[in-house]
């Protein structure tokens, strides 16, 4: 049995706010989010589209909900430095269509 990697993701919402969440099937998890029926917070149109703009593979399900509470405790100019320290420059939300 091969053990599969649990991911933590981080979205940019519409109206400019992060979302970190973890999961193991990071396209199936944003495929649900953007249908509108992820995560509370996620939800409200006015948060769509929504942006995938970084994910890290992990070998333990613990490991990655432990980056994500990591990441949910910053601030937002913790969150950006972050991300900036892991390749994203890019913090522009998607258009609206």
């Amino acid at each position: 049995m091969t053990d599969k990697p649990y991911y933590m993701y981080v979205l940019l919402t519409a109206d400019n706010t992060f979302y970190g969440g973890f999961t193991d099937d990071v396209g199936k998890r944003l495929a649900v989010h953007e249908a509108g029926k992820g995560a509370k917070y996620t939800r409200p149109a006015r948060r769509h589209p929504l942006r995938l703009l970084y994910a890290e593979a992990f070998a333990t399900k613990s490991a990655a909900l432990r980056a994500e509470a990591a990441f949910k405790k910053l601030t937002r100019l913790q969150k950006e430095a972050f991300l900036r320290e892991h390749g994203v420059t890019d913090f522009t939300p998607a258009p609206r269509k």
